[in-house]
C-alpha cells in the first residue's frame, strides 16, 4: 500500500533539482601539477625545515654561550687573580721597605724587637711572593710580571745577604756597607717599579679582554635573539603558505559546494596532503552528482511504479468489495439450498447423501469465514480511525463480552491488569485482544480449565503487554511460523479456525509501531503459551 504524501527525501530531491537544474554528468577537474617545493609532502618539508632551523638555532646559542663563557672567564681572571696579585705586590714592596727601616733601626738602637719585626717582614715578603706566583700562574701575558717578581725577590735576597745580615744590633752601620746597601736597595726598588709597571700593563690588558668579550657576548646574544626572531617569522610564513592559505582556499570552495554549487571544482594544488584531500572531496562531490543523477532516474521509475501501485490498490479495493458482496452471495445460496434439500428430501437420502450435504454446507460456511477474515486482514492500515487516547481497559472488557459464551462453555478464568491508554484504532485493538484471548481459550488442555492472564509493564518508551495461558503451548521452533497467514499447527478437526488470527494480530501491532513475539525464554511453573507485544507510550503517560 502507498500514500500520496511526500517524504522528506522527496522534498530534498526537489530542492536539489531546483538548485542544479536537470541532472548532468560532471567530471572532476584536476588542479595544476605541483612543482618545486610543492612536490614535497608537509611531513618532509617540516622535517627538513625543522632540522635546518634547529641547526641554525643551536649554532647561534652555542656562539652566544661561548661568548658568555669567555666573558665570565675574563671577569674571573680580573677579579679573582689579577686584582689580588696587585694587592700582594703592594704587600711585597711594603715588606721590603719595612725590612730596610727595621734593620737600620736595629743596628742603630739595638734591642730584640726591631730584629723580630725584621724577620716578620722577611716572612711577609716570602708569603706575598708565593701568593703572587700562585695567582698569576696560567694567566695570559703574566710572564713579564713573574720575571720581574723573580728579579725583585732575588735582588731582595742579595741585599739581605750583602747588607742586612752583616749588621750587628746596636753597633751602627759601617760606611762601606752603607754605600753598598743603598746601591743594592736602589736596584731592588728599580725592580719593584718594573714589576709594578708590568702588573699594571697586565691589569689593563685583562680589562681590555674583559671589555672585548663582554661586547662579543652582547652581540652574540643579540644575534641569537635576532636568529630566533627570524626563525619565528620563517615558521609563520611557512605555516601560512603551506597550511593556512591552502586550508582557507579549500574551506572556501567546500563552503561553496555546501551552499548548493555542486559543480564548483575543488582544485587546490599545494601542498601534496591538502591537494590529495581536495581530490578526495572532489571525487566525493562527483559521486554525489552521479548518485543524484541515478536517484533522479530512479525517482522517475518510482513515480511510474507508484502510479501502477495506486491502480493496483484500486483494483484490490474493488476486489474486496466483490469478495464481500458478490462472492458471499453464491456461498449463502449454496449453503441455503443444500439445507433446503436436506429438509425436503432428507427422508429419501441415505446417510452418505446427508453426509455429503453436511460437507457442502460446512465448506460454504468456512469459505465465508475465510473471506471475512481476509477482508479484515486487508483493511488493517487502510481503513482506520486513529484516536489520541484509547482506553485498553474498555477494549479488553468489550473483548471479554464478545467471548462470554466461549468462556462459559469452557469455564475459562480471564484476569486483566490495569491497562494504559494508547494512541491507535479502537476497532483494531478490539480485534487484537479478542484474537489473543480467544486463542488462549481455544487451545486449552482437555484436563484443565483455561486460565488466561493479561499483564502490562513499562519498558522505556513502550508499553510491553503479555497474554499468558495454561494451554497446550507452542514449540519454540514454531515461534515465527505462528504469525504467518494460513499457517496452522493442528488439523482442522482438532481446532477450528482459518489460520489468520495471529497474522492479523501481528499486522495490527506493527501498524501501531510495536512488535509481537512468542516468549520462549521466560521459565514458568505451568505449561502454556506467553504472547508478548509492545505499543508506543504516549508522552503524557511517560511524564506521569
Amino acid at each position: 500500500m502507498t500514500t500520496d504524501q511526500a517524504t522528506p527525501a522527496d522534498e530534498d530531491l526537489e530542492a536539489l533539482e531546483e538548485i542544479l537544474g536537470p541532472p548532468s554528468f560532471v567530471e572532476p577537474r584536476q588542479g595544476p601539477a605541483p612543482r618545486g617545493l610543492d612536490k614535497l609532502r608537509l611531513s618532509q618539508l617540516y622535517r627538513v625545515g625543522s632540522a635546518l632551523l634547529a641547526l641554525l638555532l643551536v649554532g647561534a646559542i652555542a656562539v652566544a654561550a661561548l661568548a658568555l663563557g669567555g666573558n665570565i672567564g675574563a671577569r674571573n681572571t680580573l677579579i679573582d687573580r689579577v686584582d689580588p696579585a696587585t694587592l700582594q705586590m703592594f704587600q711585597l714592596s711594603g715588606s721590603i721597605a719595612r725590612q730596610d727601616t727595621l734593620v737600620r733601626d736595629s743596628a742603630t738602637r739595638g734591642g730584640a724587637q726591631p730584629l723580630a719585626d725584621y724577620r716578620d717582614a722577611v716572612r711577609d715578603e716570602k708569603a706575598a711572593a708565593d701568593r703572587m706566583r700562585t695567582l698569576l700562574r696560567g694567566v695570559p701575558g703574566a710572564e713579564a710580571t713573574l720575571d720581574s717578581l723573580a728579579r725583585v725577590t732575588g735582588g731582595a735576597a742579595g741585599w739581605r745577604t750583602a747588607f742586612a745580615d752583616r749588621l750587628s744590633p746596636g753597633k751602627g752601620v759601617p760606611a762601606d756597607l752603607e754605600r753598598d746597601g743603598r746601591a743594592r736597595f736602589a736596584g731592588v726598588r728599580a725592580d719593584i717599579a718594573r714589576m709594578q709597571a708590568n702588573l699594571t700593563s697586565l691589569h689593563a690588558r685583562t680589562v681590555r679582554t674583559l671589555q672585548d668579550r663582554a661586547d662579543t657576548a652582547t652581540w652574540s646574544v643579540a644575534g641569537a635573539l635576532a636568529i630566533i626572531l627570524v626563525i619565528a617569522v620563517a615558521l609563520a610564513v611557512l605555516i601560512r603558505r603551506t597550511v593556512l592559505r591552502p586550508v582557507s582556499e579549500l574551506s572556501r570552495k567546500v563552503q561553496a559546494v555546501a551552499q548548493g554549487d555542486l559543480t564548483h571544482p575543488l582544485d587546490v594544488s599545494r601542498p601534496v596532503e591538502i591537494a590529495e584531500l581536495a581530490r578526495i572531496i572532489d571525487a566525493m562531490r562527483h559521486r554525489i552528482l552521479q548518485e543524484w543523477q541515478r536517484t533522479a532516474s530512479a525517482r522517475q521509475l518510482l513515480d511510474a511504479q507508484t502510479a501502477e501501485l495506486r491502480r493496483s490498490n484500486s483494483e484490490l479495493e474493488q476486489f474486496a468489495y466483490v469478495a464481500s458482496h458478490d462472492l458471499q452471495e453464491p456461498l449463502r445460496k449454496v449453503a441455503s439450498f443444500c439445507q433446503m434439500i436436506e429438509r425436503r428430501y432428507g427422508d429419501q437420502l441415505d446417510d452418505r447423501g446427508r453426509q455429503y450435504i453436511e460437507f457442502a454446507v460446512d465448506g460454504a460456511k468456512r469459505m465465508q469465514a475465510l473471506i471475512n477474515d481476509l477482508l479484515g486482514f486487508s483493511r488493517v492500515g487502510r481503513l482506520s480511525r486513529t484516536e489520541d487516547a484509547v482506553d485498553l481497559n474498555d477494549i479488553a472488557e468489550q473483548a471479554l463480552g464478545n467471548l462470554a459464551t466461549l468462556r462459559e462453555e469452557t469455564g475459562a478464568e480471564v484476569t486483566v491488569a490495569d491497562l494504559p491508554s494508547v494512541r491507535g484504532d479502537r476497532t483494531q485493538f478490539g480485534q487484537l485482544f479478542q484474537n489473543l484471548i480467544g486463542n488462549a481459550i481455544k487451545f486449552r488442555r482437555p484436563d484443565a480449565a483455561p486460565v488466561v492472564e493479561i499483564t502490562v509493564r513499562r519498558d522505556g518508551d513502550d508499553w510491553e503487554f503479555a497474554c499468558a495461558d495454561n494451554g497446550i503451548g507452542v514449540e519454540p521452533h514454531h515461534s515465527d511460523r505462528i504469525f504467518l497467514i494460513f499457517q496452522r499447527l493442528h488439523p482442522r478437526e482438532e481446532y477450528s479456525g482459518t489460520g489468520i488470527g495471529l497474522a492479523l494480530c501481528k499486522k495490527i501491532v506493527e501498524y501501531h509501531g510495536g512488535r509481537i513475539w512468542l516468549d520462549t525464554e521466560t521459565e514458568r511453573d505451568t505449561p502454556g503459551t506467553v504472547i508478548r507485544w509492545t505499543l508506543p507510550a504516549e508522552k503524557e503517560n511517560a511524564d506521569e
